[in-house]
């Protein structure tokens, strides 16, 4: 069983920044993938980030630039520092890890943290 503790959220001026944090706790010694994920009402959900256990990282071209992902094998933990926001990076966050098993793959989604900037 994973639990992910998700932080870092709020409302924020346009330019401004904000650090998120998600916390993974359980039995897992390590995650393959972490990310970070987006949704806003009526849309599908949509990357942001990804980092892979050797710290390999993917963003959407949207975010490139501005945000950095990075985690924290030691702690489990995965960050998302993002700067120059915009509104339309209004959204709630999710925090999502994968791990393998053998040869089976799994995954853990986080609540969501709201992100709001305002204009």
């Amino acid at each position: 069983q994973v639990q992910l503790v998700e932080s870092g959220g709020g409302l924020v001026q346009a330019g401004g920044s904000l650090r998120l944090s998600c916390a993974a706790s359980g039995s897992i010694f390590r995650f393959n993938f972490m990310g970070w994920y987006r949704q806003v009402p009526g849309k599908q959900r949509e990357l942001v980030a990804t980092i892979t256990s050797d710290g390999s990282t993917n963003y959407a071209d949207s975010v490139k630039g501005r945000f950095t992902i990075s985690r924290d094998n030691a702690k489990n933990t995965v960050y998302l520092q993002m700067n120059s926001l915009k509104p339309e990076d209004t959204a709630v966050y999710y925090c999502n890890v994968r791990w393998m098993v053998a040869v089976s793959a799994f995954g853990s989604w986080g609540q969501g943290t709201q992100v709001t900037v305002s204009s």
